[in-house]
């Protein structure tokens, strides 16, 4: 700030009023408003106020890019493979920025998702179900949305107009409901965890109702347009013929595999059902008429791989359905089922995050489905040119969804988040989305190791002390899911990373064994001609932290 008396500069003075990223050039916009414009970090546009400033808008920038690399969370398992990186998860890795504004790019494609509104603040919310007040088959106009000890109703009119409904014709709203869908003639199925209700939209009378005993309790259910599939205990499995008011078809009970995680009816293969089961980590196929054993999977060996969300659907036109599986451990297992022997066929997996996705289908048109994967890194998987599509999606918050295809919103989607409800539409085409860490150092070089599911970071830290520039290199190890931040070796004074490669190398019992290995340099002030430096190699222990085996 200029001090000026009688139209003469008499001094100026500095105030410091906050921190923004490394200006290369900075402009004046008026009222003010200002722009940072920088080239070692995010541009900026801030609002100056008395004694502080406030940040508009960040307008990312990756440059400069000292080192990057390529990883794919997908495809580490199955038969083959057509394309290395086809699982839609693959994404380039850059060291970008400098200084403090250094920092780590996540850059992948994915699908965007626009927000067309929101319901309100609802908290808690563990399912949500589209339903038409005019009978199936007919534009949605109404959401139900399930939380743990009631059921709330939101019907739409054709403006877009929202009207919360306390009661829907002869539905249980104090209770949580584990689903609910409109069925052929007319009618509306509700299942709680103590009973199942089928209501006439007509007349708004109860036609059918099924009720568990007392000591048992309704815990995973799932129907088509002919039968109802529901699991009660978890250790016993009923089959009910809708068309027949809910008479049991079958009931059978699986002491050998243990209790039921999921249960899933498909319409894409009429005829049978699918459940997978928690101490086996198996999935098996039955006939939905008497609960027989068609097929049957053991997932993996692993007791933490288990079946938690499970979905048939046509991805492809012209193809075999596909068998989605989401095991709890992040993997997505694929399958295609032959609709006559309702054999499985050309196994593949895909990593989507480290806990089990949630799978919900989502029209596309001309009898085919999108799956919207609901986890750590939400994914719309569909088919394109033959073969099947990852493509993130940017809704990192959607703890559930449904299609929500109406009058007033053609081709949307209901998504629940932690803290709200919303409406939104989902964007046919991928565009490039970029997550940031900041690591507020200069990430020099960076190693991927698919094995050991981290990264090798080279970075160095400069600051001022006491008016000397005193620079600090460090090797950190980081997540490839989240990119937390695992260990940190400190290298030594005065030497600065160089380089940073993972590689195969032999321990002291001859097994070949994943390391990171580090080229350091020196800086000798003193002397120009003379260049030292070290060669170290890290190994990572089960614990996650670095472990200095050779120099």
């Amino acid at each position: 700030m200029l001090i000026i008396e009688e139209a003469e500069v008499k001094g100026w003075k500095l105030d410091v009023i906050g921190t923004t990223s490394r200006a290369a050039t900075l402009v004046y916009l008026g009222n003010g408003l200002a722009f940072v414009g920088s080239h070692q970090g995010d541009s900026q546009v801030i609002r100056i106020q008395e004694k502080k400033f406030q940040i508009l808008q960040n307008i990312a920038n990756i440059a400069p890019i000292l080192d990057f690399t390529i990883m794919d969370l997908g495809n580490r398992s199955g038969e083959t493979h057509s394309n290395e990186y086809s699982s839609g998860q693959a994404r380039i890795v850059t060291g970008s920025g400098a200084f403090g504004d250094g920092s780590l790019r996540s850059i992948r494609s994915g699908v965007g998702i626009e927000e067309q509104g929101v319901l309100g603040d609802m908290e808690n919310i563990l399912e949500l179900y589209p339903l038409s007040s005019h009978g199936e088959g007919k534009q949605a106009d109404t959401i139900a949305v399930a939380f743990a000890d009631e059921t709330r109703v939101f019907q739409f009119s054709a403006d877009g107009e929202v009207e919360e409904k306390e009661e829907l014709v002869g539905l249980s709203l104090a209770q949580g409901s584990l689903y609910i869908s409109n069925i052929p003639n007319n009618r509306l199925l509700q299942v709680t965890r103590s009973q199942v209700r089928i209501a006439d939209l007509e007349s708004g009378m109860i036609t059918a109702e099924w009720s568990a005993q007392d000591s048992d309790n309704i815990t995973v259910a799932s129907a088509n347009s002919s039968h109802l599939v529901i699991s009660i205990g978890g250790t016993e499995v009923l089959a009910l013929d809708l068309a027949k008011d809910l008479q049991i078809t079958a009931r059978r009970a699986f002491p050998e595999e243990g209790q039921i995680a999921c249960i899933h009816v498909p319409s894409a293969c009429a005829g049978i059902c699918i459940a997978g089961f928690w101490q086996s980590t198996s999935v098996t196929i039955m006939n939905v008429d008497r609960l027989e054993t068609i097929q049957r999977v053991v997932m993996s060996e692993d007791v933490a791989a288990v079946p938690r969300s499970l979905v048939l659907t046509q991805l492809i036109p012209k193809e075999s359905p596909t068998l989605l599986i989401a095991m709890a451990n992040g993997e997505v297992v694929t399958f295609a089922m032959d609709t006559t022997s309702y054999a499985l066929s050309a196994r593949k997996a895909t990593i989507l995050g480290t806990q089990g996705a949630t799978f919900k289908t989502l029209p596309r048109g001309n009898g085919l489905s999108g799956v919207f994967a609901i986890c750590e890194h939400s994914s719309l998987i569909y088919g394109s040119e033959g073969r099947m599509v990852y493509a993130a999606v940017t809704a990192e918050q959607a703890s559930c969804v449904c299609p929500f295809d109406s009058e007033a919103y053609p081709g949307a989607v209901a998504i629940a988040t932690p803290s709200d409800l919303r409406i939104a539409l989902v964007d046919t085409e991928r565009t490039t989305h970029v997550h940031t860490l900041k690591v507020n150092e200069t990430v020099r070089r960076i190693a991927y190791s698919r094995k050991l599911k981290a990264f090798g970071v080279g970075t160095i830290h400069r600051e001022l002390q006491d008016g000397c520039e005193v620079i600090e290199s460090r090797l950190k190890l980081n997540d490839e899911v989240m990119f937390k931040e695992l260990d940190m070796f400190a290298l030594n004074k005065d030497e600065l990373i160089e380089s940073c490669i993972r590689a195969d190398l032999r321990d002291r019992s001859g097994k070949l064994t994943e390391r990171f290995v580090v080229g350091t340099a020196y800086m000798d002030h003193d002397e120009e001609d003379v260049v030292r430096g070290r060669i170290l190699v890290f190994a990572v222990g089960q614990e996650r932290k670095l472990k200095l085996v050779n120099k």
